[in-house]
């Protein structure tokens, strides 16, 4: 790999920020890789599309915006509708199947599953949603371990809430892997 684009996109306050943080920190820190992290809100901090954006490199990153996105994750129709015009033949679509029904067309994987209601109804937590799509990007995407995205997981996490994000991690990471196997 010499570089990956990574993009998580939803409504403002999904945790989607803290979720391309804590990927930029596990490549950097427990993968050794050169990685940086950038956001866009604006005037959508709590609810219109919001984007974070990843970039996972071996060499130093000299740009640090998506330019040809490897990977998408798509919580909410707006931010499918507003961010997959960059997203690279061959890429990777991740998308939350409840929200996001009308898929945009592309020479590019799509995967989906119900992200929210996996982290609702299964983990016991709606907020951990940016989680389990945490999990599912990498477990799609190869672009770091398991284990690695993990411990970044739990270093970010407060004690009393280890466990819920580690569920949450594991479900996601699982889910993406049946879905893309379907």
């Amino acid at each position: 790999m010499s570089r990956y684009e990574l993009r998580f996109s939803g409504a403002g306050g999904q945790g989607l920020i803290t979720a391309g943080i804590i990927l930029a920190e596990a490549a950097s820190i427990h993968e050794g890789k050169q990685a940086v992290q950038s956001q866009s809100y604006g005037p959508e901090a709590r609810g219109g599309a919001s984007k974070s954006e990843v970039i996972i490199s071996d060499a130093p990153v000299d740009y640090p915006k998506v330019t040809a996105c490897d990977a998408l994750l798509a919580l909410t129709q707006e931010a499918c509708d507003k961010y997959t015009h960059d997203l690279k033949e061959g890429g990777i679509l991740l998308y939350d199947s409840e929200f996001v029904t009308r898929l945009p067309e592309g020479n590019f994987k799509k995967v989906g599953f119900n992200i929210i209601s996996t982290a609702k109804n299964e983990v016991g937590r709606e907020i951990v949603a940016n989680i389990v799509a945490l999990g599912a990007m990498i477990s799609l995407t190869g672009v770091i371990s398991r284990e690695n995205g993990l411990k970044a997981v739990l270093s970010r996490v407060p004690e009393a809430f280890l466990e819920l994000n580690e569920k949450a991690y594991a479900a996601g990471f699982d889910k993406a892997a049946a879905a893309a196997a379907a």
